[in-house]
């Protein structure tokens, strides 16, 4: 099913000048791809102790069922010197999109190495020169780590007998990752290692059907980790006749009028009011929707001018949007000035020079993108040649605008076939794979799901992923094995100083102690271990 651009999630948006992906080679003339790996020696402080790594930039090729080549997938691998393999952790790390390379959860956040990044207001950080600096908050203090691109974008690319439906679709891609992981823990002989999944935004869609298929495959993971996730597009593609949006962002939208305290009185306790949020919009709020033109004058009232006091918008705007106030909507009243808000971090602004048009205008980069593109892009090819000493005559491919055009968005729920046998096979409104990351954890019940949401993210709301997993039919046993965790950040978790020591500290235990396979033993739904409200 094609979804409208505009919910494709984390930077894969139609913009000029991103990169499409490389053309297939002439498969009359071209010869077998040619697999290679450069490895360069390091050390990290991190964690009170030095930590010696390798670090691997290569590729592998993967084949077809006649064993043709079909795609080189590139990656960095970060490796601790004489770690034992059984003991060591060893985590798979993406982003998403469609059509986003690892750059992001690499350099971004989570590597050896980030980013200096701007932020929030700091316009000359967001001109080179940028820095990079080593990473204390880095998770290689537990765990070894390989950062995957996506065919498509880094410097993977379609090679040989390989065409993009082979790649550019959900089931299509997680298949690509479970072979490219197959083959690495069997080059590496890690295949007694405790292992886990890491991936953003559209990498947390890719991780739950990637889990299962590693599942199907004998290949037990110890965990999963999500962060900013989306697992139900139904919560975020707004359509007529489909109202689970407009519950599911009203508590993030909540949370961005608090942050810029637009809300009086304003509440003293973001975590609090955000409950406060969360119980109306699941229930009052519902109820109204639900109702559509049924709904009577008074109480239709009665719900703008609560809308209202949530969210700082006025209760006759939202009453002329029907209670139905549109993510590009809010981004651009909730301010009540010039100013715009980031899709993918509330805290984020920017100018409008069309403020009375419904869109910003062709071009518009964002806040967000605004702020940190150009550090991302200069900061990994001046990282993959001066330090990690991979050279290559291709542009890395950052960000594909191209893949999310032919993205192939059909996906057979595990319980498909004890639906009401209507439609085509593939959810009404939208890709759902809640269902079979559900079916991963009942296969694999000692398996651990963290969640990691940030409060001022409007790309992935945090409400609609806490809806996904409540509906996404596991067994009740198994609640005790998702861990949530709430941040004062928007999508890109790790852009916030103050937030990437804490988002480290957690992954961390939560590596260790799923690899320790120290199950928890609370009974409740989610574990909430929320980070101070405030920066």
């Amino acid at each position: 099913m094609k979804l409208a651009p505009w919910v494709f999630v984390l930077l894969a948006v139609s913009t000029p000048g991103w990169t499409a992906p490389r053309p297939v080679a002439d498969r009359s003339t071209a010869a077998a791809p040619q697999e290679r790996a450069v490895q360069t020696r390091h050390s990290l402080r991190a964690e009170g102790r030095t930590i010696h790594y390798t670090a691997t930039a290569g590729t592998l090729v993967l084949r077809n069922g006649d064993r043709q080549a079909i795609g080189s997938v590139f990656y960095i691998a970060y490796t601790e010197d004489g770690a034992e393999p059984d003991g060591r952790p060893l985590t798979f790390a993406y982003n998403g999109g469609p059509g986003a390379a690892s750059s992001l959860v690499n350099i971004g956040g989570y590597g050896p190495q980030r980013i200096v990044w701007p932020q929030p207001g700091d316009l000359a950080a967001a001109q080179p020169p940028y820095r990079m600096e080593p990473n204390p908050d880095s998770i290689l203090a537990s765990t070894d780590l390989v950062f995957i691109d996506a065919v498509g974008t880094g410097y993977s690319e379609i090679v040989g007998e390989g065409r993009p439906e082979d790649f550019y679709g959900v089931d299509a891609d997680a298949a690509a990752f479970a072979q490219f992981i197959q083959r690495y823990v069997g080059e590496h002989r890690r295949w007694n290692s405790p292992k886990f999944l890491l991936g953003e935004s559209y990498g947390t869609t890719r991780s739950a059907v990637l889990a299962n298929d590693l599942a199907q495959q004998g290949t037990n993971l110890n965990g999963i980790i999500m962060c900013s996730a989306v697992l139900d597009f139904r919560t975020v593609n707004a359509v007529p006749g489909n109202d689970l949006p407009y519950i599911a962002y009203l508590p993030s939208y909540a949370a961005a009028a608090w942050y810029h305290r637009r809300l009086d009185p304003m509440p003293p306790d973001l975590p609090k009011f955000i409950a406060e949020v969360e119980n109306f919009a699941g229930q009052a709020y519902q109820q109204a929707l639900f109702a559509g033109s049924a709904l009577p004058d008074a109480d239709k009232r009665a719900i703008a001018d609560q809308l209202a006091s949530f969210t700082g918008i006025a209760a006759d705007l939202w009453l002329k949007a029907d209670l139905r106030m549109p993510l590009s909507v809010f981004q651009r009243n909730v301010l009540r000035d010039r100013r715009m808000t980031g899709r993918y971090d509330e805290r984020y602004t920017l100018l409008q020079m069309q403020p009375l048009l419904s869109v910003p205008g062709r071009g518009n980069l964002g806040p967000v993108l605004s702020a940190g593109y150009g550090a991302l892009t200069v900061a990994m090819q001046r990282y993959l040649g001066e330090v990690l000493g991979y050279q290559s005559d291709q542009p890395y491919v950052q960000l594909s605008s191209a893949m999310d055009q032919v993205w192939n968005w059909h996906h057979r729920s595990p319980f498909t076939d004890f639906g009401m046998e209507v439609g085509n096979g593939t959810t009404c409104c939208g890709t759902n794979v809640a269902p079979v990351l559900a079916r991963a954890m009942n296969n694999n019940p000692g398996m651990q799901l963290m969640v990691n949401h940030g409060w001022y993210d409007t790309a992935t709301p945090f409400y609609g992923v806490d809806y996904s997993l409540a509906h996404s039919g596991l067994p009740l046993a198994l609640n005790r094995n998702i861990h949530t965790y709430y941040y004062p950040a928007g999508h890109m978790l790790y852009l916030s100083p103050t937030v990437l020591p804490q988002i480290g500290r957690n992954i961390n235990q939560f590596i260790r102690t799923a690899s320790a396979r120290q199950l928890p033993s609370s009974s409740a739904r989610n574990v909430h271990e929320q980070t101070p409200a405030s920066e």
